[in-house]
């Protein structure tokens, strides 16, 4: 009898496997981290190897430690950092060239060298996004130009583009399937969020040919079988989102104006708009939420580059603390109102500045400062850049007042109690944090019956914890008006990309 679900979690420095069972109670995970590759300034890089053999090792010790056979999987789900991009050989599933990663801003000369304003408003108003080397379409266009031969095997119909679930789906079926979901494809810059197709337009504009883009598939669908010598038998595929989505179908957010905060390597916020693509005003992101049964729920979503990234600098570049576990105890006598700003803008600031040429900086240092306060100020960095996407929305009308947060930086409660205080607004953890992996195993029992509805997910949200804000208004403006002051010295210091 098939009693679990399972969600592969593919991140930006790890991957993971978890197990489900079929109430949605997370009974068993397993992770595996991989190195990341940085050839030049600003690129960002992944083995496409070790993206697929860390899942796989992952999924396989995850079946093996917990004695469970592929026959009790119900159904598989897969969610993944978005945007990074690989490309590869149909014929032999061997990519030509590195994944590379939604950080990576190698191609932001191109960015600027085709914008202006009617190509700008043509990009937003087909995809919802803006011209940044964050989305997938300049990256795959790089490889075309800078790889021998890339181009010529593209235009001959023998290269298959992909983000990250799209190469592991090949893997997983085998070189079956070349698919991928609505949401991913929504990140692309090649994908129309209002016709629900690949846009011709949009693909003569970057000059990539049809030919290598994968089969958009609803959230929740029919995405083949694992090859059955992976795991011993076959695995339906049932569910794929890209992480962000998966986060918000995760904390159950499923209907308009509910709003979700993942903190992982970025910071993603994410606000349900239901039927209707709102189109932001304030340099925000619409994008597909999800797509079920052919009809799409759209989203406005703010991104920030560096949350968890930050505090991995903290402990691996600077050396400051052993992990990033012990960032909590080391902060607990540090007034908030310490004067330190640490601006992490290291691969250029997303929204609502969409910078590539911003740098990072460290401003505000006196004799006083110590280890503390910049671990402090790291930490208060993800609060600050949270209010940037609140006051974004809020122009939008559409302030979020109560925030779900997920993301391996929630289990620090001094974080979320300033997140709380700086923005204004209750922020409520989960029972299970595991949010972005829950969201693909919700797809995923969708799929395959397990759950009837999503009326019927929302039912099996619970809190831990909510986080009231205490701090007095004068304060909290006080606060963010000297961090916008601290953005704003980056921003001079460097030579200004502004879309």
């Amino acid at each position: 009898m098939s009693t679990y679900l399972l969600a592969i979690d593919q991140g930006t420095t790890s991957s993971r496997a978890v197990l489900f069972d079929t109430k949605g109670q997370l009974l068993a995970s397993e992770s595996e981290s991989f190195t990341q590759h940085y050839p030049d300034n600003g690129w960002v890089e992944h083995a496409p190897t070790d993206l697929w053999q860390t899942v796989l090792h992952c999924c396989q010790r995850l079946l093996t430690n917990n004695n469970i056979n592929a026959s009790q999987i119900a159904a598989l789900g897969i969610t993944n950092q978005r945007e990074t991009t690989l490309v590869w050989h149909k014929k032999t599933g061997i990519p030509l060239y590195n994944a590379i990663v939604w950080q990576d801003r190698r191609t932001a000369a191109f960015c600027e060298s085709l914008a202006s304003p009617e190509i700008n408003q043509l990009l937003t108003d087909k995809t919802g996004l803006l011209l940044d080397p964050y989305f997938s379409a300049t990256k795959i266009r790089w490889i075309l130009d800078n790889v021998d031969h890339a181009r010529e095997l593209a235009e001959q119909g023998e290269l298959a583009f992909g983000t990250v679930d799209s190469y592991l789906l090949w893997q997983l079926t085998g070189g079956k399937v070349h698919a991928t979901d609505a949401t991913n494809a929504s990140r692309s810059l090649l994908f129309n969020i209002h016709t629900q197709e690949w846009d011709a337009e949009l693909l003569a504009l970057f000059a990539i040919p049809a030919s290598m883009l994968p089969q958009v598939l609803d959230s929740s669908a029919y995405f083949g079988e694992t090859d059955p010598a992976l795991f011993g038998a076959s695995i339906t595929i049932g569910g794929v989102a890209g992480d962000q989505q998966a986060a918000l179908v995760g904390h159950a957010c499923f209907e308009q104006g509910m709003a979700k905060s993942t903190y992982g390597t970025g910071c993603f916020l994410m606000l349900n708009t239901g039927k209707t693509a709102l189109k932001s005003n304030n340099r925000l992101l619409t994008t597909v939420a999800y797509r079920l049964n052919g009809v799409p729920t759209y989203a406005i979503e703010g991104s920030i580059f560096m949350a968890g990234a930050t505090m991995q600098w903290i402990v691996e570049g600077l050396k400051l603390l052993r992990h990033a576990g012990e960032s909590e105890a080391i902060v607990q006598h540090v007034p908030v109102d310490h004067g330190v700003f640490l601006v992490p803008s290291f691969t250029g600031l997303g929204a609502p500045y969409w910078d590539a040429n911003a740098r990072g900086a460290i401003l505000g240092l006196t004799r006083d400062s110590g280890i503390d306060t910049i671990v402090a100020a790291a930490l208060q960095s993800v609060g600050y850049q949270t209010k940037d996407l609140q006051k974004a929305m809020e122009k939008d009308g559409l302030r979020p007042t109560v925030l779900r947060v997920d993301g391996g930086m929630v289990k620090n409660n001094w974080v979320l109690s300033f997140l709380a205080d700086i923005l204004g607004a209750v922020v409520e953890r989960p029972s299970i944090t595991e949010t972005t992996s829950l969201g693909a195993a919700y797809l995923a029992g969708l799929h395959c019956g397990v759950f009837s509805s999503t009326a019927q997910l929302a039912e099996l949200w619970e809190c831990e914890r909510r986080f009231e804000p205490k701090m007095d208004s004068v304060t909290r403006n006080n606060l963010y008006t000297k961090w916008l002051h601290a953005v704003a010295q980056v921003r001079l210091s460097n030579t200004p990309n502004t879309l």
